[in-house]
């Protein structure tokens, strides 16, 4: 297990972001763990049985500690504006035909396994379990914690530090505005576009809280990784920077856009899930932004056929390209060597 007082005390101040959605492979974790850093599988839209699977490949790679994170469900009304999802659902009609396939004609809200995935996990007593959209009950965190696990709430503001430290978190992880994928924002009054740059948003929650602070967004090279550390932080959180190597389980098509010119940008969309999101700028996007409703997993349950259709028909233009703004940086090489490389990067910008 992990010593819960050095939550992030691994040899290099490294951690892979947890990917939902197949990038975080076994072999990544596994590779980014064994290479000094904190490799984090994703359990968000995983069922129990499969996240077990996962650990038991982790396990077999390595014996160095890693992380799982775990979406927190939000209430069921925040996604129970009925009448903008069927409006939406008539708006996509025409992608269903550009793809041969169905858009569902019922969707509903759920946990996405909550509670079968925490049992898991205290069960399995995974070294480092995280949480994104939200903090878990003050119980929970307990729980996890009396199972010997490390809990990392993952935060994008200095008010969501506080709530997070007050149900007894082990640690942060702070997410800036470049982040990409979803932002965490789990407070009503909070925006996910904060106006922070990540170092700055870092002292602000250094601020507020005296737990370990992990950071990311936009991060791919030594020299964010060096700026986040001189800010307070004791390591930086980095996921597009490993979307390129060959242990990702990104789709080739996806892997692909990220170093395409035709992808000039990154842009926040809730087009694809219901919530608020950083991806490269595509055409689904451009054409759809405007009419989504903010109602997650609603709108996801909507979309998911039609990205799996565009992605088997090598269209990006119809997929969730996830990207932090830091994309054009990310190096298609082996997942260790790009830790040592981020290493030494580090130390020299360090001076």
């Amino acid at each position: 297990m992990i010593d819960r007082a050095e939550v992030f005390g691994t040899a290099v101040p490294v951690i892979q972001a947890p990917m939902a959605g197949g990038a975080a492979t076994p072999a990544l974790v596994a590779a980014v763990s064994s290479a000094g850093g904190l490799g984090f599988l994703a359990a968000g839209y995983r069922t129990a049985a499969a996240v077990q699977e996962e650990i038991t490949a982790v396990r077999g790679r390595t014996d160095a500690p890693f992380g799982v994170n775990v979406f927190v469900p939000g209430p069921a009304s925040t996604a129970a504006d009925e009448a903008a999802v069927a409006r939406y659902r008539d708006e996509l009609a025409p992608e269903a035909l550009r793809y041969g396939v169905a858009v569902p004609e019922e969707v509903a809200w759920d946990d996405d396994g909550w509670q079968e995935k925490i049992d898991l996990l205290v069960a399995e007593r995974v070294p480092v379990v995280s949480f994104t959209f939200g903090c878990p009950p003050a119980e929970i965190v307990a729980r996890l914690q009396g199972a010997g696990s490390a809990v990392v709430v993952t935060v994008n503001t200095p008010s969501e530090a506080l709530v997070a430290a007050e149900a007894g978190a082990d640690a942060l992880s702070v997410q800036g505005p470049d982040a990409g994928g979803h932002q965490t924002s789990f407070l009503p009054e909070e925006s996910g576009a904060a106006s922070y740059v990540l170092p700055e948003l870092v002292a602000s929650v250094r601020e507020v809280v005296g737990l370990p602070l992990a950071a990311g967004g936009g991060i791919t090279d030594g020299a964010g990784i060096a700026s986040v550390l001189a800010a307070g932080a004791v390591a930086a959180q980095l996921g597009t920077a490993f979307l390129r190597t060959p242990e990702s389980g990104a789709h080739p098509v996806y892997k692909a856009a990220l170093a395409d010119p035709a992808f000039a940008e990154t842009a926040f969309t809730r087009a694809f899930t219901g919530r608020r999101a950083r991806g490269l700028l595509n055409r689904f996007m451009i054409e759809h932004e405007a009419g989504a409703p903010s109602c997650y997993p609603l709108v996801h349950q909507l979309t998911r056929g039609l990205r799996q259709a565009a992605a088997a028909q090598g269209d990006p233009h119809g997929m969730a390209l996830w990207a932090g703004t830091g994309y054009r940086r990310a190096r298609e090489v082996p997942a260790a060597d790009l830790v040592r490389t981020l290493v030494d990067e580090t130390r020299a910008a360090l001076g």
